[in-house]
């Protein structure tokens, strides 16, 4: 009765967008010429079956006509509640962990538990080089989990593309553009010339130096991000993403569904990591009762960063029992392809609620594309941008945005998700993502008479930073001039290999014939003094080629195409080019982040020594040497404001030693927010004023001024030592 009264006081007005798939008969449909939907489809037309068999033959026609209308609203009700365990297995993992990477293939055992993959093992995400492929990065198989809906990829090598900047269709993308090579170094006349030359330019950018050698046209860093929807179409399958070297065996998702199926059974796998667990639901039910299905996709996709991207915003993250595994120090570990990082600004607070990160993915377009624009109102509250104020464009991935009313415990800074630190989230207009509405009503008026109220109707795609990818010279820098041929596939570009028939060797006969797409063979051998980089057996590139000029010399050559490290470059060292950021899903839940907690005490036990308790039985002199540094609080109170609008009132700041050392020694500006006064609190840009020898406040709530009168010029109000790391 309860699912009844629920029924009837749901909207008539139900989203267009959908319609259910026709019947499936069995495993053969496809031989029957109907199309094999997905496995709820099964159940849901079997249940009609079932209910007759159990409700027995009718012999007079109103009855019939009444037992019908009766499995018709049973089905319809236990549609809806297969709709509702879905939605319990969402919420029950979006209520224990956050969105992010969970686990890669095992592909070793130990003694240990720890000797197993996780998220990584002797690479984070199954990383590894394509680089003789001009723009291909080796990423391999992994489980994802994106607001609640967890998944498996399938091998996935993605390709260094980005959304479409002109149009807005569907899935639409473009190559991302490679740096140009510096003109220092092509007017060079000779080839150790502008070797020479070339190695300058990676000094300057490896020692962030940019003086001299202005490196920030040339080496250009690339948000690669993971994006994942509900999408409509539950029968053809789709292809997520372009791979040179990867793509779903499937001929349909029932197929590939199947082939799951199959593989997690039997224990086995697809050899050539071609099959994904990418789940079907029941998204919604019409006024008919007919149950909406949606299929789950995902895409590999980059962003060109506006701007410069300082190395010294990569914090490593320390990873234990990947280190014990391996048996690596914590330096050795940072150095290796297991490596993951934190992006942040350089003296960032340790807490915070709009970051470098929120930063750089509202760069980042959802389905749209870059001409994204929507204006997000939900509900009736205005949605305005957290660093700026401005209105927010919804149709850019962001996790934390404002609204111009306060919420039910006073913050005017909302968080996607409930609890989940990673969920970026952008709204889209594309009919072939799913959609969700609501009725929303008002008031109590409205709520009385339902007829008044309006539907409230999204279409959203979930993401989340995966790495950032700097693109340098080396991918454009040809100074043998070696013939460029295309793409492999074409009939130019089948000569660079002739059919397998030149293999790379040193000899006219075997030397390749010139480069193509699959065969990015542009750099100088002696360019490099070392061998390749923690080299994996997933590797495609080759330590030196021979390839032939258009003048028939043999040049011996190394792979320009994209690295997690550059091979050692005299007087510069080795580079890291790809930097993972990938957050890890399991990292939510509250058991990780105590045991992370207590493995920065045991770890740094001198530091952490006044968060213990009870003074550990430590030899006294090294409780004498315990570090018991403090970190100062500058705390900060605003002038009093005009009596208009809220009252007389004023404001407290909290800074903490990073902030004060960021704005005397780096003359940066930190976010801050202030005490709640008078029922408000503001969002402050702070900068250090040298002259006068004072904080002040450079931008109040996105605006120049605040709106209740506070002065710039902030007075010291108290300093504070509290024990801290």
């Amino acid at each position: 009765m309860q699912m009844q009264r629920r029924q009837k006081s749901s909207p008539e007005k139900e989203p267009p967008a959908y319609q259910a798939p026709r019947p499936f008969p069995g495993p053969n449909s496809t031989d029957m010429g109907l199309p094999p939907p997905p496995p709820f489809t099964v159940v849901i037309v079997l249940l009609p079956v079932l209910l007759l068999l159990f409700l027995g033959p009718a012999d007079v026609t109103g009855q019939q006509e009444d037992r019908l209308t009766k499995l018709e609203r049973m089905t319809s009700q236990l549609a809806r509640q297969l709709m509702l365990q879905q939605l319990y297995v969402e919420e029950a993992a979006r209520s224990s962990e956050d969105s992010g990477i969970k686990q890669t293939r095992r592909r070793r055992d130990g003694q240990k538990p720890y000797h197993t993959a996780t998220h990584t093992s002797r690479s984070v995400a199954a990383i590894h080089d394509h680089s003789d492929q001009i723009r291909t990065l080796g990423m391999g198989e992994f489980i994802g989990v994106l607001n609640g809906v967890e998944f498996r990829t399938r091998h996935n090598d993605y390709k260094l593309r980005m959304p479409s900047r002109r149009s807005s269709e569907y899935h639409v993308t473009e190559d991302i553009p490679f740096p140009r090579v510096p003109p220092r170094v092509l007017q060079k006349t000779s080839v150790e010339d502008q070797i020479t030359e070339m190695r300058k330019w990676f000094k300057a950018w490896v020692d962030q130096d940019h003086s001299d050698r202005d490196y920030r046209k040339y080496f250009k860093p690339n948000l690669c991000y993971l994006e994942g929807a509900w999408t409509t179409d539950v029968e053809t399958l789709d292809e997520p993403f372009d791979s040179d070297r990867h793509q779903l065996e499937a001929g349909s998702w029932f197929e590939l569904q199947e082939q799951i199926r199959f593989t997690s059974y039997t224990g086995d796998k697809n050899y050539k990591e071609n099959f994904a667990y990418l789940p079907t639901t029941v998204l919604n039910i019409t006024a008919q009762g007919d149950p909406v299905f949606a299929q789950w996709n995902y895409r590999i996709l980059c962003h060109p960063i506006v701007g410069d991207l300082n190395l010294s915003n990569f914090h490593p993250i320390d990873h234990l029992a990947t280190r014990l595994a391996h048996r690596h120090t914590l330096r050795e570990h940072v150095q290796s392809r297991a490596a993951r990082f934190r992006l942040e600004r350089e003296g960032a607070r340790d807490s915070f609620k709009f970051s470098l990160l929120d930063e750089l993915m509202y760069q980042v377009p959802g389905k749209d594309n870059y001409r994204a624009s929507i204006n997000d109102s939900l509900f009736d509250v205005q949605k305005v941008t957290a660093d700026t104020g401005e209105p927010l464009n919804a149709g850019y991935y962001h996790r934390v945005y404002k609204v111009l009313e306060k919420d039910a415990m006073g913050e005017s800074t909302v968080f996607k998700g409930f609890a989940d630190r990673n969920l970026y989230v952008a709204q889209t207009t594309q009919p072939r993502v799913a959609a969700v509405s609501v009725p929303y009503c008002k008031n109590r008026r409205e709520r009385m008479n339902r007829s008044r109220c309006q539907t409230v109707t999204r279409r959203v795609s979930y993401a989340i930073p995966l790495e950032v990818v700097y693109t340098t010279p080396l991918h454009a820098w040809n100074p043998y001039g070696l013939a460029q041929k295309g793409e492999a596939r074409s009939t130019e570009g089948k000569t660079v290999k002739e059919r397998g028939r030149r293999t790379g060797r040193n000899s006219s006969d075997l030397a390749f014939n010139g480069t193509n797409n699959a065969a990015h063979y542009l750099t100088p051998a002696h360019f490099f003094t070392g061998s390749e980089v923690g080299r994996s057996a997933g590797d495609t590139s080759r330590k030196n080629v021979s390839v032939l000029d258009t003048s028939g010399n043999i040049r011996a050559m190394r792979s320009s195409g994209l690295r997690i490290h550059l091979p050692n470059i005299s007087g510069v060292g080795v580079a890291r080019t790809r930097w993972p950021i990938m957050a890890v899903s399991t990292e939510g839940s509250q058991v990780w982040k105590e045991l992370e907690a207590l493995r920065d005490v045991v770890m740094d036990m001198k530091t952490y020594l006044p968060y213990f308790p009870t003074t550990p039985p430590f030899p006294e002199d090294v409780l004498k040497n315990a570090s018991r540094r403090t970190d100062v609080h500058i705390v900060l109170e605003t002038s009093l404001s005009d009596p208009e609008p809220r009252g007389l009132h004023m404001h407290t700041i909290e800074l903490s030693r990073a902030d004060v050392q960021a704005m005397r020694a780096w003359e940066q500006t930190v976010r801050v927010d202030t005490s709640r006064d008078n029922g408000h609190a503001h969002t402050l840009i702070i900068g250090f004023d040298r002259r006068r020898k004072r904080f002040r406040i450079v931008s109040c709530d996105g605006n120049a001024a605040c709106f209740d009168g506070h002065e710039a010029l902030l007075t010291r109000q108290s300093l504070q030592r509290v024990a801290a790391p």
